[in-house]
C-alpha cells in the first residue's frame, strides 16, 4: 500500500486515486465503509420495492434510490479522474458494473413518464447492483485489517453463492412476475431459486414462461460450474499449506513435501533439507 499523499507532493488526480483504494487511514475507512453501508442500502431497496407499500414509503425509497446512484455516479466519475490510464479504467470489469448498477435510475429520472415496472430491461439491469460487492473482494486488505488468501477465497466462494442466488431471483422474478401468479414477491423468487437449485425441487412453484425456464437451467449450470471451480481452489491451498514449492530439475513436477530430499515422482534429488530448528 502506498504512502498517504500530501496536498504538497501529489496533485490532486493521485490523491483521489489514493483514497479510493485505501484501506488504512481514517478517510480511507470511511469512504470504504460508507460505499458497503450504501451498496447494501442500494441491493435493499429493489427487494423492498417488490413489496406491496404505501404510496408515501415507496416515493421515500424512490428518493432515497436516487440519493444513493448520485452518490455511486461521484464515485464512477471520481475514479475516471483519479484513474492512471482512463481507458483501462472505463473498461475494468468492475468499473463497467458500477455503471450499470446506476443506469436503471438514472433512465427513469431522464426519460419522462418511464418507470422501472414498464420498462423490464430496467428491472434486469438493477439486479446486477448485487455485482457491485465484488469490488470490495479485489484485494486481501479491508478496512478492518488485512485477511488470509484462504479467508479471501472463502469470502468470494460465499459472494458467489450468495450474488448467484440474489441475481437468478431477480431475473427470475422479472421474468415471471406478470405471468406467475405464485411470483408476488422477491422472496418468492429467492425461496424458488434455492429450492431449484438445491436440488430439492418442491414443486410448489414452477416457472410458467419460457424466460423463467431458461433463467432456471442457467442458474443451475452456473451452479454446478462456478461454484466447485471456486470451491477446488480453496481446496488445493488447504492442500498445499504443508508443501513447499520446489521443481524437480528432472521431471518438473512442483511442490514437495517439506522434509522430502528426493522427487516423489521420479526419485531425483532435490536437494532440499529440513530446518534442524524447526
Amino acid at each position: 500500500m502506498p504512502a498517504e499523499p500530501s496536498l504538497g507532493s501529489r496533485d490532486r488526480r493521485e490523491i483521489v486515486r489514493f483514497y479510493l483504494i485505501d484501506h488504512r487511514t481514517p478517510l480511507g475507512k470511511a469512504i470504504d465503509i460508507a460505499l458497503l453501508v450504501l451498496n447494501v442500502v442500494f441491493v435493499a431497496l429493489f427487494v423492498a420495492e417488490t413489496y406491496a407499500l404505501p404510496a408515501a414509503l415507496r416515493a421515500t425509497l424512490w428518493q432515497l434510490e436516487v440519493g444513493i446512484a448520485v452518490v455511486f455516479l461521484v464515485e464512477y466519475l471520481l475514479r475516471l479522474y483519479g484513474a492512471a490510464n482512463r481507458f483501462e479504467e472505463v473498461l475494468n470489469p468492475y468499473t463497467l458494473i458500477d455503471l450499470i448498477a446506476i443506469l436503471p435510475t438514472f433512465f427513469v429520472l431522464l426519460i419522462p413518464g418511464a418507470t422501472i415496472v414498464n420498462i423490464g430491461f430496467l428491472r434486469v439491469l438493477r439486479v446486477l447492483r448485487a455485482l457491485r460487492f465484488y469490488r470490495f473482494t479485489q484485494d486481501a486488505e479491508f478496512f478492518f485489517g488485512t485477511i488470509s488468501d484462504n479467508a479471501l477465497r472463502a469470502l468470494k466462494l460465499l459472494l458467489t453463492v450468495l450474488v448467484l442466488f440474489f441475481v437468478s431471483a431477480g431475473l427470475f422474478y422479472s421474468a415471471e412476475r406478470a405471468a406467475n401468479p405464485a411470483i408476488a414477491t422477491f422472496g418468492d423468487a429467492f425461496y424458488y431459486i434455492v429450492v431449484a437449485l438445491s436440488t430439492v425441487g418442491f414443486g410448489d412453484i414452477t416457472p410458467v414462461t419460457a424466460a423463467g425456464r431458461w433463467i432456471t437451467v442457467a442458474a443451475i449450470l452456473l451452479g454446478i460450474i462456478v461454484l466447485p471451480w471456486q470451491a477446488s481452489k480453496i481446496v488445493r491451498e488447504w492442500s498445499r499449506r504443508d508443501k513447499v514449492d520446489v521443481t524437480c530439475p528432472n521431471c518438473g513436477l512442483s511442490s514437495h513435501d517439506r522434509d522430502a530430499s528426493h522427487c516423489k515422482s521420479c526419485g531425483h534429488v532435490i536437494y532440499q533439507h529440513d530446518d534442524s530448528s524447526e
